[in-house]
């Protein structure tokens, strides 16, 4: 760390707030560092180290503030981290509503386990999908590329020059609606499956009224939909390297707006 001997304490310890809230937002939002099952002072020690390698680079480039404006200008700083971790978090957010509506579909809305990311009670498929997200999330080195951006901030919207404007919110919101997209298109084909097994047993139920269509008919979308997630799995790193390749675009767009 290479402190420049003529940057004052006061503009050091100014940079090093903005390039902490910065950090810290995304530590808050963004996957896998937000997870509950880190360490509380695992995720302060790394934004701190992280505070102390960066601050010193940009220090140089922050902004003079105004006294009015200082509150402003730390929310616009945690903002800027914060939407870039919700970015790729809604990716994370598509695959549990995947699991949610492929839960009702399979008859399991009442199977919840405690999820370790979150500790609440959620449908059990939902797990299955956010873990999977999670294993690829990091086997594809999203959270390198997060890390990357978050330092790459710094050179395009300067420590305390961030600003959140009705097209960052829009981008955010964009990104956001891209849940239902990413739920659909990883449901589908269980659901495809899985209706044409509920047609074709209700035309069963009406040929033969003395067939147990309840638990013919539960078992066997349990045991389609299931052959359908399978063979779908085949599809998950494609898809979900188109879909964290478009979260970080969407990060890099909000860099540019909010400059």
């Amino acid at each position: 760390m290479n402190l420049d001997p003529n940057l004052g304490l006061t503009q050091f310890l100014t940079a090093a707030l903005f390039v902490g809230l910065r950090i810290g937002g995304l530590m808050t939002f963004a996957p896998f560092f937000n997870s509950l099952s880190i360490p509380m002072q695992v995720k302060a020690g790394l934004t701190l180290v992280l505070t102390l390698l960066a601050a010193p680079l940009y220090a140089g480039q922050v902004p003079q503030i105004a006294d009015g404006r200082w509150v402003i200008v730390i929310l616009q700083e945690a903002a800027l981290g914060l939407g870039m971790g919700l970015a790729v978090q809604f990716v994370f957010e598509g695959a549990q509503l995947a699991g949610h509506v492929l839960g009702f579909q399979f008859g399991y809305s009442l199977v919840n386990i405690i999820d370790p990311q979150s500790q609440v009670d959620t449908p059990v498929l939902s797990v299955f999908h956010n873990t999977a997200a999670t294993l690829l999330f990091l086997n594809l080195n999203v959270h390198f590329w997060l890390l990357r951006g978050i330092m790459h901030s710094f050179i395009a919207v300067p420590p305390g020059s961030a600003v959140v404007s009705a097209s960052a919110v829009s981008g955010l919101l964009g990104a956001a609606g891209s849940m239902w997209q990413i739920a659909l298109q990883i449901a589908a084909p269980a659901l495809a499956v899985t209706l044409l097994v509920d047609i074709t047993v209700g035309f069963l139920s009406r040929a033969m009224p003395q067939l147990p269509v309840l638990t013919i008919g539960l078992s066997l979308k349990a045991l389609v939909g299931y052959a359908a997630i399978g063979l779908g799995m085949t599809f998950w790193p494609t898809l979900f390297d188109e879909y964290f390749m478009n979260a970080l675009r969407t990060s890099e767009r909000l860099l540019h707006v909010m400059h």
